[in-house]
């Protein structure tokens, strides 16, 4: 996901499993499960490779994991669920994820981004939407990486910033609609 495998690389699940010290089993099941989500392709008995980034299914993972964002933030301001420990979560992830981008460090600059939309999703308590997140999420994963790359992700850190601002005056539909607007962004990636 973080573009150490280039596209059309091999993966030999033997080798793969004596490098993790593992097992075969394990290994070809966390390639079945990488090959679901779309980022390896396998054909039994000629290869396993990493999948190249195609922008078609990308897209269709990325609108739907933009939606449950945006829906699990419009649903917890609605209801008057988040606390003021919430919005502090969201500020220390924006803080963390400001300070990544500073020092180019993509890997955690994703972490603390996921640290502030997972705040909604938490709060929402509503694990349909968790789990089509963590269903979806991985083929978008790549994406993130790249725009966490680079110098356009910048502009993210304010848009969390209206997005906590929204939170805390309880206006659920700007704050839902600022989080869609905030993934939207992505799509340039592609």
């Amino acid at each position: 996901m973080r573009g150490d495998l280039e596209p059309g690389t091999a993966i030999k699940d033997v080798e793969l499993a004596e490098k993790l010290g593992l097992s075969r089993t394990p290994v070809r099941e966390a390639l079945a499960t990488l090959a679901d989500e779309g980022l390896v392709e396998t054909k039994p008995h000629a290869y396993t490779r990493v999948t190249a980034l195609e922008a078609e299914p990308v897209l269709d993972a990325l609108v739907v994991v933009q939606s449950m964002h945006s829906l699990a933030t419009g649903l917890v301001v609605k209801s008057r669920s988040i606390t003021a420990e919430d919005i502090a979560a969201m500020r220390a992830a924006n803080k963390a994820f400001k300070k990544a981008l500073d020092a180019n460090d993509a890997v955690a600059a994703l972490a603390a981004d996921d640290e502030f939309h997972a705040v909604a999703v938490h709060r929402c308590n509503n694990f349909a939407i968790a789990a089509t997140i963590d269903r979806y999420t991985p083929l978008v994963r790549r994406l993130e990486h790249s725009r966490f790359s680079s110098p356009n992700a910048r502009h993210s850190v304010p848009q969390h910033d209206q997005i906590i601002e929204a939170c805390e005056q309880g206006d659920h539909a700007l704050a839902s609609t600022l989080v869609d607007k905030n993934w939207s962004t992505l799509q340039e990636e592609l």
